[in-house]
């Protein structure tokens, strides 16, 4: 399977992978052979990438870390108790929040179980899903995230099983923020800002008085958007002030809304989004943590096409367990020129080879 941009997606190309919609039914079946309705449709639902079948990356497999049903199944759950808390008067959040709980404790179960079993590092194709609450979706990410952060920093079974409810919850005060602005298509102004911001402190009235929820949790909704240099809100947090986990949850956060589709703009590479966050590393963001993230995650993922700094081509054919950031490439054009026979490297054994582009565009001269 190769990664490709919509921008080059043409009738005759065969769909690597399913594309699902909000309700878990297939919008677009794997194996499928791409029409001009279909390039159209996609567009219209800003579909940036998808995988498709092609000669050039045949045997290669990608796999997410949680399957499409348990995934489809989780966020389900996911959206039917914040929908119950979403429901209920103001007065009342904390105590349905409290009912449903036990449900949020399972879904974090499954998932941190999911992400325990895997020795690869973790992959999430948001692309495969379609979906319009984007809290829900965002929520389930997090999680998987922070959990596979706090996994790779060495944190207890009980601690991890925290830091993933804190991450399922982290952004539940956005539920007390009005839907016209938290789903507002554009730029908010200042003042609108200004509401948004308020989720995190909303987030920490509803679950500090939870009997069957760890505060922690409660301060996990309260930081995760405070910053080390004190740069960050509700309160401007310094970096010995923030929890810990508050501090895997705020990579999390940042690297999720920046690999996912918005209204106002569009997804980012895991790679390029990586870079983004680095520029903080050891200002807004910690250094260990950061450095653990970095870690536990696909920067450039099974099928993605990328050119080397000695103008090869390769189609990453697998992920490097020992250094995410150097995986196998089945090397596929020297010189503009195809080869007649690929051949697999991985870039950990060719230290001078460096990635210096990734080519979701790229079309060969015969297709």
């Amino acid at each position: 399977m190769r990664l490709i941009s919509i921008n080059i997606l043409k009738e005759g190309m065969v769909v690597g992978r399913t594309i699902w919609n909000e309700a878990g039914h297939p919008l677009l079946h794997k194996d499928v052979v791409v029409t001009s309705r279909i390039v159209e449709r996609l567009q219209e639902l800003k579909i940036q990438y998808l995988y498709i079948e092609d000669k050039f990356s045949s045997g290669i497999i990608v796999e997410e870390t949680i399957t499409p049903a348990k995934r489809l199944q989780a966020v389900k759950n996911i959206t039917k108790s914040f929908n119950e808390v979403k429901k209920a008067k103001s007065t009342q959040a904390s105590y349905v929040l409290d009912q449903q709980s036990k449900v949020i404790s399972h879904i974090v179960d499954d998932i941190m179980n999911a992400v325990l079993d895997s020795e690869d590092v973790l992959m999430i194709l948001t692309d495969a899903y379609l979906y319009d609450e984007y809290l829900y979706h965002h929520s389930f990410q997090v999680t998987m995230y922070s959990i596979a952060t706090a996994k790779e920093l060495g944190y207890s079974y009980d601690d991890l099983r925290l830091i993933g409810i804190g991450a399922m919850l982290h952004d539940v005060g956005k539920l007390l923020i009005p839907t016209e602005i938290l789903n507002k298509p554009g730029k908010l102004t200042p003042e609108e800002f200004e509401v948004v911001k308020q989720h995190s402190r909303h987030g920490f009235d509803l679950l500090r008085n939870l009997h069957s929820v760890s505060l922690l949790v409660a301060h996990c909704a309260f930081q995760h958007h405070e910053r080390s240099d004190g740069s960050g809100y509700p309160r401007g947090l310094i970096d010995f002030e923030i929890h810990p986990f508050a501090k895997i949850i705020a990579i999390a956060d940042v690297f999720d809304a920046l690999t996912s589709t918005r209204s106002y703009r569009k997804k980012m590479l895991p790679s390029e989004a990586l870079k983004i966050i680095e520029e903080g590393r050891g200002i807004q963001f910690d250094e260990r943590v950061f450095d653990a993230f970095k870690r536990s995650i696909v920067h450039y993922a099974n099928g993605t096409v990328i050119q080397l700094n000695n103008g090869n081509r390769g189609i990453v054919s697998k992920q490097n367990l020992i250094d995410s950031t150097r995986p196998w490439l089945r090397i596929f054009e020297k010189n503009e020129d195809l080869l007649l026979a690929t051949y697999e490297i991985c870039l950990s054994d060719y230290p001078e080879l460096e990635i210096v582009k990734i080519e979701t565009d790229f079309v060969a001269f015969t297709e």
